[in-house]
Parts: structure tokens; sequence; C-alpha cells
């Protein structure tokens, strides 16, 4: 059973069409980046799965079932910059939130530690850095102990040690088999975090599907060897290599399947020909969504 199902989901805010049409499906267990440009949807899209904004068209399903005040309260929620009373400590802002949420007080000393904020439980909220804000709102949301926990911009306003600390609480909290939808425009942080991904322009979706899916559109190997010329005419037309290109001092192969560089290199070494320099490289997720991009504006 999928942890939601999002179905021809659209909505319009008078002639802005801020999604349009989207399907996407959230399997159990794994960490989903909604990534896109800031306008692309994303927001939109979280408060209609969330109850807070109605669609004009479309559906969407909570573990299966159509959405309902139960459901909502399997998620953990952190939606926009956390609001604390600034006079109360970390302890006692979370015990107004476990009174709000009827949860109970019982883990609170679990999450603190979880956060990494347990030292400075004591500490009014007003004294706290950004970093640690975001990592109470974390907290928060983690009170009562949800299956699904909903993300929005999660490091907005960081500093790189702050976005290096959530980015940690929310790789552990995925290891702990939560499912976690976290929408960004952080291409780095998403290709970190996450285990799969929907990229989004215009409130319509251009892809989705696992990182590794997402990534594999070119594989590419650069070598460099003493003799390029004959380095180049032992790899061009060999079957797998579809396009050999000269950088610099080395030649780019653009692989077709998995790269292998190991046979790669034997294939050579039996030709007398000895390599000084292999890497394989990846198309990142950066320009994978460039390309999607200017594809879209190409199309649009």
């Amino acid at each position: 059973m999928s942890t939601l199902e999002i179905r021809s989901l659209s909505k319009r805010f008078g002639k802005l069409q801020a999604v349009h049409s989207l399907d996407l499906t959230v399997q159990p267990g794994n960490i989903y980046g909604i990534l896109g440009p800031n306008g692309s949807g994303k927001t939109t899209t979280l408060g209609m799965i969330l109850g807070v904004i109605r669609p004009d068209t479309g559906t969407y399903q909570w573990f299966g079932q159509p959405e309902s005040h139960l459901a909502r309260r399997r998620i953990g929620v952190l939606l926009e910059t956390p609001n604390f009373y600034p006079y109360l400590s970390a302890e006692k802002n979370l015990q107004v939130v476990a009174s709000i949420k009827g949860c109970g007080t019982s883990r609170i000393e679990a999450v603190l530690k979880q956060v990494g904020l347990y030292e400075r439980r004591k500490t009014p909220f007003r004294t706290y850095s950004l970093g640690m804000r975001q990592r109470l709102a974390l907290a928060a949301a983690l009170l009562p102990d949800p299956e699904v926990l909903v993300l929005d911009e999660p490091t907005n306003g960081l500093d790189p040690q702050g976005i290096a600390d959530v980015r940690q609480i929310i790789q552990q909290t995925g290891q702990q088999g939560k499912t976690i939808i976290l929408a960004s425009h952080i291409l780095d942080e998403v290709e970190k975090i996450c285990t799969q991904v929907a990229i989004m322009k215009r409130g319509q979706l251009l892809a989705s599907g696992d990182i590794s899916q997402v990534l594999q559109a070119e594989n590419r190997i650069l070598v460099a060897s003493d003799n390029l010329n004959a380095l180049r005419q032992a790899l061009t037309g060999r079957p797998g290599i579809e396009t050999v290109r000269t950088q610099g001092a080395l030649l780019e192969l653009v692989i077709s399947g998995t790269p292998d560089p190991a046979a790669l290199n034997r294939m050579l070494l039996d030709q007398g020909i000895v390599l000084s320099h292999l890497q394989v490289q990846r198309k990142g997720l950066e320009e994978t969504f460039l390309e999607l991009v200017a594809e879209d504006v190409k199309t649009a």
C-alpha cells in the first residue's frame, strides 16, 4: 500500500495555474524530494495534501484511504518558519506542543536528544540560533512519533552548519523507517538526502522516480594516456561507447548502460595502452534539472 497517491491534482489562483494535473506516488520508507524553483507549485502541493488548501480538481489518498482527520494524525509537518514562545525553554515549548497535539510528554526527552538540543533543553527559545530553532521545529513535528514527516524547505535561511545539522536529522529519521516528503529548491540538498525525486516547474511534473533513474540518462568515463590519438582510435566504435569527445588532455566517453571501468581498463591493456587517468562520472541532479527545465522552456 502506498503512503501517498496523488491523481490529477490541480489548483489555480486567479490567472495563475499553481499546480496542473499532478500525479505522484510515494511508497513507504522513502525520502521523497519534490524539487523545483520558487513558484513551481511545491508548497501548494503540500498544502493540498495536508488539507490546508482545497484542490480545484483531482484526488489524493493517504495510506490508501480518502483524506481524513485520522490520516493527518499520522503525519508530522514542518511547513513554515517555526513559532514558539520566546520566553519558554525547548522543554516547556514541547510540553505546550504535546498538549495541543494530545500526544503526551513521554517522548520529549527522546526527540530533544534526536535533534541535538537535549543539552540546551532548559534554555529560553529566544536565545536560539536559526539552526537551533529549526531543530526544535523538527522535534515538535517528531513528537507524536508520526509515520510520515512532511517538510517544506527545511533548511531555508540556515547557515552551512545549520543545513548540515538538519540534513543529518532527516537522514537519521529516514533510517528509522519513516517516510519523509521534502520540498526544496536546493538541488544539492535533494541529491544528498532523498531516495526518490519529483521535479516540478510552473505547476507541472517534469520527471520523477528513483534518484538513480533520474540520474542515469548519461554515464561518462574520463580517460587519458601518454598517446591520446592511439587511445581515441582504440575506443572509437567500440560496443557500448556511444561518443568519444576530447576534453583538454582527456577523452570523455559517453557510455550506454552501466559503466564497467575495470573491463575498459583490461581491454586497453590488451592493446598495449596504459591509462594515466580513469574516472567514472554520472550526470548530476543539477545538470539533469537544468536540461529538463531548458526542454520545458523550449516546448512551452
